[in-house]
């Protein structure tokens, strides 16, 4: 007891440098006051070079819960040209776009379209700020991602506001599929992005031993990014925080659709940049309608093109890039499946499933459009999906009921009512081509609010049993409906999986972990998830095959691909060994046959099977460098 009240009271005593007859040792405590005052010296390096700094921005109104405006008769991006009241007071040569909710369809803003000449100016302001922001450091670049996810996290309700005022999303679709996925970016390049940028050696052989190689990720330029509307802030801050970490400036051509939104998202990375010390026109906003955008995708001063959208339109980018042969990734959307091993248990994973097919109103590129079930558990699914689907609530977030409270909203709008047409037509055709009440419809109808009578809505709708060879299990449909399709075994399952154009994502579910890999092998996509639904999406390359795109965004092949490889090789003893050119192979060559006989020695000596014989071929080139 004694020795442990001594420890406790002298705990220089317990480690010897305590000495009865001379105290203590001073260079021990001036040691440790030494390297105390390093550690502390180093955290306040640390914290002024790398803590997130505050910045100032605005704060919309238009995202505040209640706000009223003007509502649209017939919301639409050209609701200004049939209603005076919509246009600003600018000339009107010029063309415009109309922002509105379309949970309410409430007027926005009219927003000036960008023309030619402001597009040319936006590219060349990027062009000049990237000069001297393609030599920042990746502290530098990695304090600007920092800043930006600080104030992410701490205004996480006012970015979902403003997404669910601009798109009618609902609050938990916006924190999934806008915050929580674009924070999650953000801490990966934070984490890793100079880990895969930074220059990384390479193996080397024999016959290049004395060298030494490496590959550098250089900054290509200015980067472009054309982007969908369905997730405004995470679709144009994931293009835009990639390519500036590369080092490049970024043009982001955003949807018509969500401009509004989108220019006050990229208005905060400005703000972010500028308070960092950096050209806040390192990034621009292109808003313009779709018969400008060539002005962009066939800039020369444009090194990239990462398009996010329809099939239709990204064959017209990538066509257009081809005048100047600059790179494209496409991401052109899909049919993803979900395919269901028998013996699943259906509840344990309906939630997933659920989510898959409803979140976002359906409007999720990646989201599920075809759940693939055994035919001995397809009733009980069936049973699931029509039960849960028929009880969900649509409205908006943004706007109270006329008694004052918010109603509990299980899906948002749709962006638009365009497609509604084709929608139950393609609907109406799938019903009537099944044989006589062997289709069963749930919804697949628009709806119409008792609130909001302006608002985008579309029910959810369950389809089934669906086969194949209809028009609705091959097309893209981009919207809450569920197509059940039934298989007799797993190979009809795959079959079915892979019988369509597309070739995004996918998931498998069964409790055979290992036979769900091997389904996922076989599955021709780009991104598989086993037991889960769009996980891959976080920190992995993102894209597909067929005809939903090539290429890819995110994780290191992503970040890789907005940068020039540049491969550098030079001599690992320089003062020892370098190339140099024998006299048997010098010009002018005085021998044929030796010239021959020396080469072919060389080859055998390096690459021939077994050693014997890589022994003959070293004969032969000694040999052949004496003649």
């Amino acid at each position: 007891m004694d020795k442990l009240i001594s420890a406790l009271l002298h705990p220089l005593i317990s480690l010897n440098v305590w000495s009865e007859d001379k105290g203590i040792d001073v260079f021990y405590l001036l040691s440790a006051f030494f390297a105390f005052g390093i550690w502390l010296v180093f955290q306040r390096y640390q914290r002024a070079h790398n803590s997130p700094l505050p910045f100032k921005f605005k704060v919309p109104k238009e995202a505040d819960i209640g706000w009223v405006s003007m509502t649209i008769d017939e919301p639409s991006i050209d609701a200004h040209t049939r209603d005076d009241r919509l246009m600003p007071m600018i000339p009107d040569h010029r063309k415009f776009i109309t922002s509105f909710d379309p949970a309410t369809g409430l007027h926005i803003a009219t927003t000036l379209a960008d023309d030619k000449e402001a597009i040319e100016l936006k590219i060349q302001k990027s062009v000049a700020a990237q000069k001297e922001w393609k030599t920042t450091s990746f502290t530098q670049r990695r304090r600007v991602v920092r800043s930006l996810l600080k104030w992410l996290v701490d205004n996480q309700d006012l970015c979902a506001r403003v997404a669910c005022r601009d798109t009618g999303k609902t609050m938990i679709d916006a924190a999934l599929g806008e915050i929580l996925t674009t924070c999650s970016k953000m801490e990966w390049l934070i984490n890793y992005g100079e880990k895969y940028l930074r220059p990384e050696g390479r193996s080397w052989n024999l016959m290049l031993a004395y060298k030494s190689s490496e590959v550098h990720y250089e900054p290509l330029g200015v980067v472009a990014g054309l982007v969908s509307w369905n997730y405004p802030l995470h679709n144009a801050w994931s293009p835009i925080l990639a390519g500036i970490f590369a080092g490049n400036g970024v043009v982001l051509k955003c949807s018509e659709q969500v401009i509004w939104s989108t220019t006050w998202y990229i208005d905060i990375i400005q703000n972010c940049l500028r308070a960092c010390g950096h050209d806040p026109d390192l990034v621009q906003v292109v808003a313009c309608l779709p018969e400008e955008a060539d002005v962009l995708t066939t800039s020369p001063f444009i090194k990239h093109i990462t398009f996010i959208g329809s099939e239709e339109i990204g064959r017209k980018v990538a066509m257009a890039a081809t005048k100047h042969l600059t790179p494209v990734t496409l991401e052109l959307g899909g049919k993803d499946p979900a395919v269901i091993l028998p013996g699943t248990d259906l509840k344990k994973w309906s939630s997933i499933w659920m989510r898959g097919v409803f979140q976002n109103a359906g409007q999720n590129c990646i989201g599920i459009e075809r759940l693939i079930v055994h035919r001995d558990q397809y009733d009980e699914l069936h049973a699931i999906f029509q039960d849960r689907a028929t009880k969900l609530r649509l409205g908006s977030v943004m706007a109270p009921t006329d008694q004052g409270y918010l109603s509990p909203v299980d899906c948002g709008a749709m962006i638009s009512s365009h497609r509604f047409d084709g929608l139950e037509h393609m609907i109406r055709r799938a019903k009537e081509s099944a044989p006589e009440d062997e289709l069963w419809v749930d919804g697949g109808t628009r709806y119409d609010h008792v609130f909001n009578e302006k608002g985008c809505y579309f029910l959810p709708t369950v389809i089934g049993p669906v086969t194949n060879d209809m028009e609705i299990a091959q097309k893209e449909l981009f919207a809450p409906v569920a197509l059940l399709m039934p298989y007799e075994n797993i190979e009809d399952a795959i079959d079915i999986a892979n019988g369509t154009r597309y070739g995004l994502g996918a998931s498998v579910f069964g409790p055979d972990q290992g036979l769900c890999i091997q389904v996922a092998k076989k599955l021709e996509c780009g991104m598989v998830s086993v037991n889960d639904f769009g996980v891959f999406y976080v920190h992995l390359p993102f894209g597909g095959a067929k005809a939903s795109g090539y290429g890819r965004f995110g994780g290191p092949e992503g970040l890789r691909s907005l940068t020039n490889p540049k491969a550098i090789m030079v001599d690992r003893w320089p003062s020892i060994a370098q190339t140099g050119i024998p006299k048997v192979l010098d010009y002018p060559i005085r021998s044929l046959g030796s010239s021959w006989d020396f080469t072919s020695g060389l080859v055998q000596f390096l690459y021939a099977d077994g050693w014997r014989s890589r022994i003959r071929g070293l004969v032969t080139l000694v040999k052949a460098a004496r003649k």
